[in-house]
């Protein structure tokens, strides 16, 4: 896609989306597997099917149910993405990443990341928080490849803070207010689908990764590049220990998702009602 074709797509999206609810975010969240349950705190004021909106892709993983939540969280303005696409749906990172730029096209300037990832550091159990603090890339690609549309964003932007700093406390504090236990670690994005073997597992520990998933970082890349402040937050599903290792199916991962899911709901929900 061309820069001036992307543009008047995130336009044509946008424009999509106005017309079936003026409301102004301020706040995008984007949900990932067995997360979507934070789309029933908010308060609805439209509901909008991935199909219905020029430019979206459809979600084809089962977890995922691919529509546009407008709402309230407290007196919050926000807009949610109940399902997100991955590259080994075989979308580009551009097509993975376009729903990110019509976020902030709608008004968004905060960007709330969540996920689930393989828990890589031995300290660490799955159902448990990750505050994600840093990522690795290593999709071998990224969103921002090829010519660069200056209206969006500048042709390198700055990284030293993929995650914000200032949110990342908010959600420590908010976490010992709620008595919910949060980590706070690196994630590193692969391609996937197919689950990591032992020896990965070490080469991405080696790397200096605690976490171990197949999205948000393309995601968080654009929303940089867009000025966007970034949280992002994760479930640990299942311990990736090489000695250890026990073989999982994505039945047992949303298994655990949807059990630590409230504490991701409650944590979320507090953050952006009384702090965005």
């Amino acid at each position: 896609m061309s820069v001036t074709d992307l543009l008047q797509s995130v336009r044509d999206s946008a424009d999509a989306v106005r017309a079936r609810c003026d409301l102004m975010p301020r706040v995008g969240i984007v949900l990932g597997t067995g997360l979507g349950g934070l789309a029933e705190e908010i308060r609805l004021a439209a509901a909008i099917p991935y199909q219905d909106i020029p430019g979206f892709s459809e979600p084809t993983v089962e977890s995922h149910s691919g529509r546009l939540v407008l709402g309230h969280l407290g007196e919050t303005p926000v807009v949610a993405m109940q399902g997100r696409f991955h590259r080994y749906e075989g979308y580009s990172l551009q097509e993975v990443t376009f729903p990110v730029r019509v976020l902030k096209a709608l008004g968004a300037e905060t960007l709330v990341v969540s996920n689930v990832s393989g828990g890589m550091n031995p300290l660490w159990r799955a159902g448990e928080l990750v505050l994600l603090d840093d990522h690795i890339n290593l999709l071998g690609d990224s969103p921002l490849v090829g010519p660069n549309a200056d209206e969006l964003g500048p042709r390198f932007p700055d990284m030293s803070e993929p995650y914000d700093r200032e949110l990342q406390r908010i959600a420590i504090d908010v976490g010992v207010e709620l008595g919910v236990r949060i980590h706070r670690g690196v994630y590193v994005a692969v391609t996937g689908p197919a689950l990591e073997t032992r020896a990965e597992y070490r080469m991405l520990r080696a790397l200096g990764a605690d976490v171990v998933g197949m999205s948000t970082v393309p995601e968080v890349i654009v929303a940089k590049h867009m000025g966007m402040r970034v949280l992002g937050l994760s479930i640990i599903t299942d311990e990736c220990l090489p000695d250890a290792l026990e073989p999982v199916d994505i039945t047992h991962i949303v298994e655990v998702a949807t059990k630590a899911e409230p504490d991701l709901t409650r944590l979320v929900a507090r953050i952006v009602a009384e702090h965005l």
